[in-house]
């Protein structure tokens, strides 16, 4: 296998909304370069991407898979990432392992919900960014409307580097060469308008430019990727992956055009944690030591655990020794591999810019660094900010005995996924497992049922409520127990107060003069902690509190762990009694897409729901995104509501805003409730 140069390599991630054509397109790319012999499709369950059971039968990308191709002696890497908003967290995830994000955007729709957001999500990660324009040729597309609200989206930056000819059955180039005959628009100020934009990073190739009125275009290449660099150019593409327009003129770009991983944004490395952590730089440089950034992990019926990497510094071969994270433990990389979707294909090195995979390896994870030397221990990726899971359901085993089976598979799902989450209610019994939507936890369950030959039962969506308190008050209790031999005493009083939302717990400790001996404060903070899992008024945790323990009394015989344990409890519960604790509601930001004809209802709809407007976008002709907030408790079963009122055409995205106060009749339902549940485990 040809051995590329950190030079000779480019990295794209294809993001967007779900059905703007991205599997589509990777596989019009792999078969324009040779690397496939014959282009699959979605419909039939063909692309090399798309090789999932379950996305085949769903028809639409579910996780992110990875290909590589070769064209002009450049070594391609593609990532192609789900579109669908249940899947967005495989699309994050996927951005730390590329220097380009390639936003693709489904010319008969423009600007959809997903595209901004994967937008925002690849300028937060200091990726250079190119739009691709996909399905020139459908029927009645606005080309000149489409690149407009682009424009109006994105900034002025994004500036088409060529333009559809002969009724969007060819493209022609806009950079290189600064003639030809377009659709619309004009070559020539197409060209001009991204000299112009060009030139402005640098002062002395501006003074030539201004001086001369043309720069060579291969002139450029440097103050190019500077441009990309810093967001100042955004390049417009435009491309039909299904009659192949523009692939061929895609891939010269890729090549000619984007960075390599020398000329990119340096990965958003630290080293150490918190506040001391300081920036890292990656060198690209094949000979130095190695860091690695694991993106991706997928467990595989036939090999096992397989992290999914990008090489950011030194070689990765066949005998190299790597530590993940701080482990002190090295494995060994028995067989370094390149992945065509399912595919491994064995490769001999592995060096900065690449993207490639070790299967059989338990302890590696989502997020790790691997590294060869100790030096690197404490080097860490920024953290990726995912949604928050918001979509809960309560599940237990079909059949008795399944327990382990549930567990191990939950275990190697949430391995699998950072936006699926696995939570076990101690109080009321149950396994919750939470994702990003109605379609996230049904492809869960399909997993279970499918891979793992596990079945469960669900329960409705259980709401994360939550409790905190209003007002400060103090609380007092002596735990003294006497059984004939040594007693138990201990004595705690303590202070609550209610903190910011959003702060969490805060314990303090402002005992003087040994009042309570410094061995059995944290025997304190574990009395009330265990109080913090079920509140006082619904059950709920309880959050945005500090507790403060500021005297008690001990014992020099009687004192022990398990009696300060108690009484910190119970001093909790006295004065979180008096502190006017209330139950809070989750409200999460929401999104509609529906047709314009309905908008009355589905506002109507809303606000019936405690619900409310914040404005609307037109998305394309007669179709509306309607954005809004609303408490999550309201939107149970608002598919279904949502489909019949649009009939069938409308759908919707939530994403978690923040915790208020629930309404006094709503807390007063949740305390009944909660009282009734207690009062039958009592019996």
């Amino acid at each position: 296998m040809p051995k590329f140069s950190p030079e000779a390599i480019r990295t794209l991630a294809l993001v967007g909304h779900g059905g703007c054509g991205k599997t589509t397109l990777a596989e019009a790319l792999l078969a324009r370069a040779g690397a496939i012999t014959s282009v699959g499709t979605v419909e039939k369950g063909t692309t090399v991407c798309d090789f999932d059971p379950l996305e085949k039968q769903f028809q639409h990308s579910l996780n992110a898979s990875t290909v590589h191709l070769q064209h002009r002696d450049t070594r391609i890497h593609l990532i192609d990432t789900p579109g669908l908003p249940d899947f967005i967290g495989r699309a994050i995830g996927a951005l730390p392992a590329v220097d380009t994000a390639a936003i693709v955007v489904n010319a008969q729709n423009g600007v959809e919900m997903i595209t901004g957001r994967m937008m925002h999500w690849a300028r937060r990660r200091d990726l250079c960014r190119m739009i691709i324009v996909n399905k020139i040729d459908a029927e009645n597309v606005d080309l000149p409307g489409v690149l407009a609200k682009i424009q109006a989206a994105f900034g002025r930056e994004c500036l088409p580097i060529n333009l559809p000819a002969e009724g969007a059955k060819r493209v022609v180039d806009c950079f290189f060469s600064p003639s030809g005959t377009a659709d619309f628009s004009s070559v020539e100020a197409a060209h001009s308008a991204l000299v112009d934009q060009v030139v402005e990073v640098d002062e002395e190739l501006m003074a030539q430019y201004l001086e001369k009125g043309e720069i060579e275009p291969e002139a450029l290449h440097a103050p190019f990727e500077k441009a990309l660099r810093e967001g100042h150019l955004i390049p417009v593409c435009f491309v039909s992956a299904r009659n192949g327009a523009g692939v061929a003129e895609l891939l010269d770009v890729i090549v000619k055009l984007m960075p390599n991983p020398t000329e990119g944004n340096a990965p958003q490395l630290v080293k150490g944690a918190g506040e001391k952590a300081q920036p890292v730089r990656a060198e690209p440089d094949p000979k130095k030591h190695v860091i690695a950034h694991v993106f991706k992990v997928m467990i595989d019926p036939y090999v096992g655990k397989v992290g999914i990497f990008r090489v950011h510094q030194g070689t990765i071969t066949r005998d190299s020794q790597l530590f993940i994270g701080e482990g002190r433990k090295a494995f060994k990389v028995g067989h370094p591999y390149l992945l065509q979707g399912k595919e491994f294909v064995e490769t001999d090195a592995l060096v900065p810019g690449d993207i490639g995979a070790v299967a059989k390896v338990d302890e590696i994870h989502f997020d790790a660094v691997l590294h060869d030397s100790h030096e690197e221990d404490q080097i860490h990726m920024v953290p990726l900010e995912f949604p928050t899971p918001m979509h809960s359901l309560a599940i237990e085993p079909k059949r008795r005995g399944d327990e382990q089976k549930i567990s191990d598979a939950l275990h190697k799902l949430s391995a699998e996924d950072p936006t699926f989450k696995v939570e076990h209610n101690a109080t009321l019994n149950q396994t919750l497992i939470s994702g990003l939507g109605d379609l996230h936890m049904r492809y869960i369950l399909e997993r279970m049922t499918k891979q793992y030959n596990v079945e469960v039962s669900t329960k409705p969506p259980r709401i994360p409520y939550r409790e905190t308190i209003t007002a400060r008050a103090e609380g007092h209790h002596r735990h003294k127990k006497q059984t004939g031999g040594a007693g138990q005493f201990g004595e705690v009083f303590l202070k609550v107060e209610p903190l910011k939302r959003g702060s969490g717990f805060e314990f303090v400790d402002q005992v003087k003069g040994g009042a309570i001996p410094n061995q059995f404060i944290p025997a304190v903070e574990k009395g009330v902690r265990q109080v913090l899992d079920a509140g006082p008024v619904a059950g709920y945790p309880v959050h945005d509190v500090r507790v403060i323990v500021y005297d008690g009394k001990y014992h020099d015989v009687d004192s022990k762990e398990v009696a300060f344990i108690a009484a910190g409890k119970r001093a909790f519960m006295d004065a979180i009694s008096k502190a006017r604790a209330i139950v809070l509601e989750p409200i999460v930001n929401i999104e509609i897409t529906a047709p314009e004809a309905n908008m009355g209802d589905i506002a109507g709809d809303l606000s019936s729901k405690r619900g409310q407007l914040s404005g609307t976008d037109s998305l394309a002709p007669g179709t509306l995104v309607i954005k809004g907030q609303a408490p999550l408790s309201e939107l149970g079963n608002y598919l279904a509501r949502l489909k019949s009122v649009t009939a069938g055409q409308g759908s919707y995205t939530i994403e978690f805003a923040r915790y208020e106060p629930v309404p006094p009749t709503v807390q007063k339902t949740l305390a009944e409730q909660h009282a009734k549940t207690a009062h039958a485990e009592e019996q």
